[in-house]
């Protein structure tokens, strides 16, 4: 069985609940503060954190804002081979009864970017400044069920990204030999 095979059959088992993760964007309240959050998930949410840790912690900030891009670009070559190789379409092209309730920033589906850069981010955060955490994880986890209730990702997606971010992110913190 090729992992397209199995990613389309995950689909079909997934897509209940995508029809009701949809269905509560179908809201216009709910759709737009997802749509912002997602929006922010694009990445002005963590630019903008890059750009603080720096001037509150000094040097320090610094460092871990370097390792946040570090973990950014290493998860993004994995994400844009992984979207290459699986070709998975999103649920909302996939199934007519699941609706896109917010632009697609690319065609395919797996895994969710947003979510690994979110968890990825996080992580790297947390490891230095675990006192930001009362701001970020909460933030983390509405982008990563934006992709969900916006009708763009599979929770396998979320999960892999989410697998994926961290993964990248604790290996940002293994000593160099």
């Amino acid at each position: 069985m090729t992992v397209r095979t199995l990613l389309h059959q995950l689909s079909v088992l997934e897509a209940p609940i995508c029809r009701v993760a949809s269905q509560r964007g179908e809201n216009l309240e709910t759709q737009r503060f997802f749509g912002i959050i997602s929006r922010l998930g694009d990445g002005v949410f963590w630019y903008l954190i890059m750009l603080l840790l720096p001037a509150l912690y000094g040097n320090e900030g610094l460092q871990v804002s370097l390792q946040m891009l570090l973990v950014g670009i290493s998860s993004l070559l994995i994400y844009k081979t992984l979207k290459t190789l699986t070709v998975r379409e999103r649920p909302c092209e996939a199934f007519p009864d699941i609706r896109r309730h917010a632009p697609m920033l690319d065609l395919y589906s797996f895994p969710s970017g947003h979510t690994m850069h979110a968890v990825g981010f996080t992580a790297v955060v947390l490891g230095h400044f675990p006192e930001i955490g009362i701001f970020i994880v909460p933030m983390a986890l509405l982008i990563a069920s934006s992709r969900l209730v916006l009708g763009l990702h599979y929770p396998s997606d979320v999960i892999v990204g989410a697998v994926i971010g961290g993964g990248m992110a604790w290996l940002s913190f293994l000593p160099l030999v």
